[in-house]
């Protein structure tokens, strides 16, 4: 029957080992998760329960005080505890323990006991456990924790005890302090479980062994245990006996360098898109030969300086008769209207810059205008938020060059008209709605 108690408890433990090597990898991230550097005990789970079998025995592995009883008689022992995490490093837990003690003294003769066994129905004790991983900064993500606990409780027994000779007395059932110690460690397998290997010394009253009278003050026996031990509560939160204060400090600052970093490399990126866009803007609006008309429009290019061309870049032809000097350009409320019908009835075709026909007889009058009174016309484009900042400042300006170009071809003078397109840099109204956007495409009409 011992053998099989034996074999029961070794099966128990291996198995305990297998599953803390399959869970080896799993790091003690999941005692951090969710909690903030010297934050409250409410962010964790506290509470823990606990059970684990293994044997009992009245050696202990340390050699001393067995009182004689050198031969080991193994025994199946159990317990069960509920735990306080009262921080990540110290606990107080109430344990449960249960089974029976036996031992042998080869030596013994005649009256001496030579065998006993102590059955313990029941045991309470309360202990304050030091979970010492979890002070250390070297072990900030380890999920191997080392333990130690100290208690004082109650332990009930009845022993029976038989000597040399063959004589055998039970005596009565009693109740007496007992000490427990524990060591071990846990293995922090999953989120609020761990693996509960330890080794745990009794100290009893005297009579535990049959022996009142006995070497030791005390009688010893030990109890090799394995188990499991879950933390209660919500499974969102970790548990507190699994925390390092270091760990979520640690967490805390990579979390924080990886937001500022992640911030940081898409303002280097789109910092580096719009120097492409501007590049290529200014690739697509440069005027070699100065002639105020854009290379990519330009029809004429190498136009010595100074002479006066047409929207397309080519050279005007020479006015034979002298051009009237207006001294004081006066702008009437009649010529302002001319300009304002223009701005009204100017259309283009849909994401082109070519103008629809329906707008020549309004540009003829402004072609007229200007050339009648010599006036100076500045020519903005601009457009809605649709589409990229590349597309509709191309556009804009596309836009104002072909309104320039129709009325160099009417006769304007084209040293006289500027064409500029802001894109959608200066809106006149919102572009959230389809209203708004068709207020801001447009071309303006500035006389001086």
């Amino acid at each position: 029957m011992k053998i099989r108690n034996l074999q029961k408890v070794s099966v128990l433990i291996a198995a305990g080992m297998i599953t803390t090597a399959s869970f080896a990898q799993e790091r003690n991230k999941t005692s951090i998760e969710g909690t903030s550097p010297l934050g409250s005990t409410s962010e964790y789970r506290t509470w823990s329960v606990g059970v684990n079998a293994g044997l009992l025995n009245q050696s202990n592995i340390f050699g001393f005080n067995r009182d004689g009883f050198d031969k080991l008689n193994h025994n199946v022992g159990y317990s069960a505890y509920i735990k306080k995490q009262i921080s990540p490093s110290f606990g107080l837990k109430a344990q449960y323990m249960g089974g029976k003690v036996g031992g042998i003294n080869e030596d013994a003769t005649g009256t001496d006991i030579s065998e006993f066994e102590t059955k313990t129905p029941w045991s309470a004790a309360l202990s304050a456990e030091w979970t010492m991983a979890n002070t250390n900064w070297r072990f900030f993500n380890s999920f191997i924790k080392p333990y130690v606990a100290v208690g004082l409780g109650g332990l009930n027994f009845e022993t029976t005890s038989i000597s040399a000779d063959g004589t055998s007395t039970t005596a009565e059932a009693q109740t007496k302090l007992y000490v427990p110690v524990d060591a071990g460690l846990k293995f922090a397998v999953a989120k609020g479980i761990n693996i509960d290997l330890g080794y745990q010394l009794n100290w009893a009253n005297q009579d535990f062994d049959g022996q009142a009278g006995g070497t030791f003050k005390n009688d010893l026996f030990s109890y090799a245990h394995a188990g499991l031990e879950i933390a209660l509560g919500n499974g969102s939160k970790p548990y507190l006996g699994n925390s390092n204060p270091v760990a979520t400090l640690i967490d805390d600052y990579t979390k924080k360098y990886d937001e500022l970093k992640s911030e940081r490399d898409a303002l280097v990126a789109s910092n580096n898109e719009l120097k492409s866009q501007m590049n290529n803007l200014n690739e697509e609006l440069k005027d070699d030969d100065g002639d105020g008309v854009a290379n990519k429009y330009d029809k004429c290019p190498n136009t010595p300086a100074g002479v006066k061309v047409d929207g397309s870049g080519c050279p005007l032809p020479e006015m034979k008769n002298e051009t009237k000097v207006i001294e004081k350009i006066v702008v009437t409320e009649e010529d302002r209207k001319v300009v304002d019908e223009a701005i009204k009835n100017l259309e283009f075709d849909l994401g082109k810059s070519t103008i629809r026909s329906t707008s020549f007889s309004s540009l003829d009058r402004v072609a007229a205008l200007l050339i009648e009174k010599n006036f100076s016309l500045k020519l903005a484009g601009h457009t809605d938020n649709t589409g990229s900042m590349q597309t509709n400042l191309r556009l804009s300006k596309e836009r104002a060059e072909a309104v320039k170009a129709y009325l160099v071809s009417k006769g304007a003078n084209a040293s006289r008209v500027e064409a500029t397109g802001y894109g959608p840099n200066q809106p006149i109204a919102t572009n959230a709605t389809a209203e708004g956007r068709q207020q801001n495409r447009r071309v303006e009409f500035t006389l001086y």
